[in-house]
Order: C-alpha cells, then structure tokens, then sequence
C-alpha cells in the first residue's frame, strides 16, 4: 500500500491570472472549495496519510500554510477514517516540478514509493489501483494517461503492448501524434527513484537542476532504459491552468457528480444548494418556493452555496454561486461561476465567464467570456467582452472593454 503522496506547487500560475495575482492556484475556489482542497481529499480517501507540498514561494506558502494547516482538521470535516497529515517544503527555490520533490524527498527522508500529483489537477483516480499496477509490472515509474480527443498541448504516449512508454511527443500536431494518450502528470515513483541521479550520465542534470518530469526526467530515463510504464486511467481528468480549463472542468464536475460529491442537497432536481444548518434548509425551501411560481428560471444544473441572496427574475444555466454572494434581479448568469461574498446588482448578465471572490458589480452590467480578479469593482452601465480585471481594479461607470486585460503595474512578488 502506497501512503505518502508529494504535490509540487510554485511557479506564478501566470495562465490563470488574475485569479491568481494574490492566490496559489492551489487555493482558487472550483465547486465551492480549493482546488487542492478537491485533490487532497481523494488522496485521503485512497489511503494516503501524508502528503508533502512542494511549495516554492511567498504567496503559495503562506495561503496554502494558513488554510491547509497541518491537515488534521479534514479528518472531522469529511469524515474520514484516519487523519491526513500535511507538511511543506522548507524555504527552497526549487526551478520545476521534478525539483521540488527531489527537494521535498531529500529533506524528509522518504525512502519509499510516493504518489505525485501536480496541484492544478482534479482527477478521478483509484491511488492503490495504480500502485499495484506499478508492482505487477515491476516499474521504475508509472504514469497515469487519459485518452483525450484533442492531443494540442499534451505530452503523448507512444507505448507498447505492455503499456511500456517507448517515447513522448510534446505538444503534437494530431496528425504527428503517436496515440491519444496524454500525460497527466500524475506519477508513482519507486523507492530507489532518485539513485539515477547519481549515475554519470545525469550529472548535467544533477548539478544544473534540470529536473523538470515532462522536459528532462522522464525522457531521460527512457533514453536509458529504464522501465517506465503508463496507466490507463478510467475517470476524469482536468489540468485547469487555464481559465478555460478551469471552466470546462467545473461543467463537468457540475454535470456529472451525484449531489452528496458536491456536499450538497437537492432542490429540485437540478438544483443543488450546500449546508446542513436550519438556515440552509430556510433558503432552500424559499428558492424552491420561486423556482415553482417562475420566480427562478433555471437549466442545465446549478450549485448554490451557503448563506446566498438570489432576486427575482434572474435566470441560472450551468451556473456556480459560492457562499454569501449576492446576487440582484433580472440577473442572467449562465456557463459561469461567480465566486463568494460577490455583490451583482440588478440586470446584471454574466456568460462563459468567472468572477473572483468579493467583487462588486453595478446594474446593467454586461460581461462574456471574461475573468475578473478578486475584489474587483464593476461600476454600472459596462459592457465588457473578452477581458481580463486584475484584483482591486476600478472600471468606470458606461466603460466598454473588448480584448483588453485591466491591470496594475505592480504584481506581488512571489
């Protein structure tokens, strides 16, 4: 049984900004909850005791230090079997990913096989299955593949009959690719993973710290002979570094995880609303009350979290509205997330987009396939189509934005 799992986590997560100027993209909120969060306890679930983030940088630790903790608290919140304790890298600028869990290995003395999840991934995976998939084919590594219909962007498996990795294609065309199998970025490492360092070929990498997995450790190993082995994963799978990933996979989860997956409760039966006080069974009763008299028009499904205020007239299609959030009449928000303590005023119509936690924004508002940073103020009147707020960014009442990113000059450093 494998129970220690290591989750690199720095860099500036620059694909996902703004939402993560001033947060680790381990900690943007996805169905209500950290991405990590999401992560973390599927590892718990499949046995995992410890886990050991391979953070680099100031805003990554200490957001991720001060929610996460040292992990003993999602025992009594998830109810779970055993307790999962969490541990951080010490203060090392780690350069990749393969870095960072060297690093994290080294430091802790981890002289066993270890899980390696990468901290902007949610995935359905049995743990223990690959485990022993590894074991049965007596492998040097093992990593996880999902067949994906558009390869753009992946590193691609060609593999044999055994399901030995022969060699990767990075970012293929798909006519050029080998196969539809991608590379997840979730790996098993045996108990002896690093001692290839010390071989003489992999002195450049040693002393260089080339040690990215997709760039340099694992074509490396292949080079060499060494036993790599893919498998085949059977359940989803999203690299949401992106906000358009970030997007599709909260549709997905939205559409395809039962109610208690999402903590929730039906209202209806697409409807589905978080919390278990008597307040919450208040509000769900008063939001089924209009969604019966046509007060609330809904499709697709929708995921209400704790504590909300929903006017009337206001349409939901595949939408997400987290704790707290404010949202006025006439409001249209649809194929979005609007995350929590968010005030939208009335008339106010949200498509394809993701706004940031506590952000305000006045009436007549118009916003499509947009991103708005954290405590972003919207004035009334905007219209605004393909753009990017930075956090604490001011627009001005009847602005209309097209293609253009708001932001300011000075980015936290990291």
């Amino acid at each position: 049984m494998i129970t220690k799992a290591v989750i690199p986590i720095g860099g500036e997560a620059t694909r996902l900004r703004p939402l993560t100027i001033e947060t680790s993209k381990g900690l943007v909120r996805l169905l209500n909850k950290p991405i990590l969060e999401h992560s973390i306890l599927n590892l718990a679930k499949d046995g995992i005791e410890e886990v050991y983030l391979g953070v680099k940088g100031y805003v990554n630790y200490t957001s991720l230090f001060d929610y996460f903790r040292e992990g003993y608290w999602l025992k009594k919140k998830y109810g779970l079997e055993k307790e999962v304790r969490i541990r951080y890298m010490p203060r090392y600028e780690s350069t990749t990913n393969g870095d960072a869990v060297w690093y994290t290995m080294q430091y802790y003395g981890i002289k066993e096989p270890v899980v390696v999840i990468q901290g902007d991934n949610i995935y359905q995976l049995n743990v223990q299955d690959m485990f022993r998939w590894h074991k049965k084919k007596k492998a040097f590594m093992t990593i996880a593949l999902q067949r994906v219909d558009d390869v753009t962007g992946f590193g691609v498996a060609k593999i044999d009959d055994d399901y030995r990795i022969e060699y990767f294609v990075e970012k293929p065309k798909p006519e050029e690719a080998p196969s539809n199998l991608a590379n997840t970025g979730i790996y098993i490492l045996s108990e002896n993973f690093w001692e290839f360092l010390e071989d003489g070929w992999a002195r450049e990498m040693r002393e260089s710290r080339k040690l990215d997995f997709g760039s340099n450790i694992i074509p490396a190993l292949i080079e060499h002979g060494y036993n790599i082995y893919g498998y085949p994963m059977e359940g989803y799978w999203f690299d949401v570094g992106t906000p358009e990933r970030y997007l599709d996979a909260a549709m997905y989860l939205l559409h395809h995880l039962a109610p208690q997956e999402l903590e929730a409760i039906p209202i209806t039966q697409d409807i589905y609303m978080q919390g278990k006080s008597e307040m919450s069974d208040n509000l769900r009763e008063k939001i089924r009350d209009m969604v019966k008299r046509g007060l609330l028009l809904v499709n697709g499904k929708v995921l209400l979290g704790r504590h909300i205020s929903i006017g009337r007239e206001t349409a939901l299609e595949d939408a997400v509205i987290d704790n707290y959030s404010i949202i006025g009449r006439n409001c249209e928000i649809l194929h979005s997330v609007v995350m929590d303590r968010v005030k939208l005023g009335d008339n106010v119509r949200i498509v394809n987009s993701i706004i940031g936690r506590h952000v305000e924004i006045g009436d007549n508002v118009r916003i499509v396939n947009s991103v708005i940073g954290d405590n972003a103020v919207i004035s009334d009147n905007v219209r605004m189509y393909n753009v990017k707020i930075w956090p604490h960014e001011f627009v001005e009442k009847g602005a209309t934005l097209e293609h253009y990113t708001v932001r300011s000059v000075r980015v936290p450093r990291r």
